[in-house]
């Protein structure tokens, strides 16, 4: 890249590379930014690297627990759905003489199979409310039960799209250097997800196996009838021309209910996971593959010079990616417009201190 005339190398010492990318003209005067981006390499050949400042990595780790105290964790899910199905219980025990429908003789085990059928959206109906009072609580624990839901599949979106994040960035860096390696990686990770959905599926048979044999022989349904009252549970439609109602059938059913609807739920979470893995492969596939243009290095071309530093290739290859939006690059650059205070074209301790003054 040139500067005022002057030709500025791409490649400084130590082993990394540098790129320009122009800042907006001050006075005048045109300025480049220089930033340093580290060569690629395979995580596995190399040297171990010295821990990072404590400063450093005091704000690495605020950062990451910024990211990460947004996000349930399974382990909370499983307190929420505890608690609500304690809470859910007691509330609707106390309450049970204002409800009307079929009972099974245990008025704590009509509680808490109320509460799983209103948790999972399942809505028999065959247990209804029929006071005012009753009817506010049933609807207050109905958003609550959405609401555990919720946290559930929000949990299992992040861990899919982390997944696919981490697979799409092992299969662009390590397909560079060991395009072997890289293949037979990308064929266990698929073996692996698989590996879970065909044992997920097999749980489902189970599940759905279970339910109808049980509504069979217990409920003493036809088999057309207690495989379409299963069919209609797991899916949480919950007709309610047929359901649970002795007493080992509701003691079943609170047990039977939360497992396989979460099992369905992990089921197609692993269809989508297989789907998008499949997806990201070949699109690292095409990115590794197909042959820069000039078209692609004037798209890169970031300050208009004819010439496409180190910086401006990454950019635009994760651009092509979609992992970075033009957007994005804009606020990093007004960014680093706040925080240059002296102008430099370069950040420092000085700059931070004056830019992000403590209070």
């Amino acid at each position: 890249m040139a500067t005022n005339g002057v030709q500025q190398p791409l490649l400084n010492g130590g082993g990394h590379s540098a790129s320009a990318i122009q800042q907006k003209p001050r006075n005048g005067v045109k300025r480049f930014r220089r930033c340093r981006t580290a060569p690629a390499s395979d995580p596995a050949s190399e040297e171990p690297r010295p821990p990072p400042p404590p400063d450093n990595a005091g704000a690495t780790a605020s950062a990451k627990n910024v990211f990460e105290s947004g996000r349930p964790s399974f382990r909370l899910v499983g307190l929420l759905l505890l608690a609500y199905l304690l809470a859910g219980t007691a509330a609707f025990y106390l309450t049970m003489d204002h409800m009307s429908g079929h009972r099974s003789g245990c008025r704590a085990l009509d509680a808490l199979y109320f509460c799983v059928v209103t948790m999972t959206t399942v809505g028999y109906g065959d247990l209804v409310p029929s006071s005012d009072a009753a009817k506010l609580l049933a609807s207050a624990f109905s958003f609550a039960g959405v609401a555990v839901v919720g946290t559930f599949l929000s949990k299992s979106a992040d861990y899919l799209v982390e997944k696919q994040e981490s697979l799409l960035f092992r299969a662009v860096h390590a397909s560079a250097a060991h395009p072997a390696r890289a293949r037979l990686r990308a064929t266990e990770a698929a073996n692996r997800t698989r590996y879970k959905l065909y044992a997920t599926a097999v749980l489902l048979a189970a599940s759905l196996a279970s339910g109808t044999l049980f509504l069979w022989k217990a409920e003493g349904m036809r088999p057309v009838d207690a495989f379409y009252c299963v069919c209609a549970t797991v899916t949480t439609l919950g007709y309610g021309d047929r359901s649970f109602t002795s007493l080992a059938g509701r003691a079943f059913a609170v047990v039977w209910i939360t497992v396989s609807t979460v099992v369905v739920a992990l089921f197609f979470l692993y269809v989508a996971e297989l789907y998008a893995e499949r997806r990201q492969r070949q699109l690292a596939r095409w990115v590794l593959t197909r042959r820069t243009t000039s078209a692609d290095l004037e798209a890169a071309d970031m300050d208009g010079d004819q010439r496409v530093g180190a910086a401006e290739f990454v950019l635009f290859k994760l651009k092509e990616l979609g992992k970075i939006s033009q957007e994005d690059i804009s606020e990093f650059l007004e960014e680093f417009d706040r925080l240059d205070v002296d102008h430099s074209g370069t950040l420092s301790p000085s700059d931070l201190a004056a830019a992000q003054p403590t209070a």
